[in-house]
């Protein structure tokens, strides 16, 4: 079974998916659907939830608390290995990148055969010569197989 990583950019455009501001949501719902169908399995670091949160409650406060409840009952299991730190450090300052980015993809790393799906540009630009990442707008299921 495939196994993904889900930036926050990502998950992000499950809850906007009605939003013509969030480019690729289709791709997004997809995720979510093989997710549901136990098809593509889930592994997250440690902050995912938080990070969502505070965006979910910036762009639509009055969605964020059921969006929040929604999200925590997936209950995707957390990569807090001492390694996945390590490395989350090393991306970070080696592609002068936020730690919470780095840090998952430091967890698609670590996990035989993962990959973090991204829609964030600017980090993949910096950080696809390190593998293990995919951007959001060309995912496919056959992509990560």
């Amino acid at each position: 079974m495939t196994t993904v990583v889900l930036d926050a950019s990502v998950v992000v455009k499950w809850i906007f998916a009605d939003r013509a501001e969030e480019s690729h949501s289709l791709q997004a719902l997809q995720i979510l659907q093989l997710i549901k169908e136990s098809r593509i399995s889930v592994v997250q670091p440690p902050h995912w939830l938080v990070e969502v949160a505070a965006v979910t409650v910036r762009l639509d406060p009055q969605r964020a608390r059921q969006a929040v409840s929604l999200l925590h009952a997936l209950e995707f299991p957390v990569s807090a290995s001492i390694e996945v730190y390590r490395t989350a450090c090393e991306l970070s300052a080696s592609l002068n990148q936020h730690l919470f980015d780095a840090l998952y993809h430091a967890v698609a790393l670590s996990e035989p055969g993962a990959v973090l799906v991204t829609a964030d540009e600017q980090y993949y630009r910096k950080a696809y010569k390190a593998g293990g990442i995919v951007r959001l707008r060309e995912y496919s299921l056959a992509s990560l197989e």
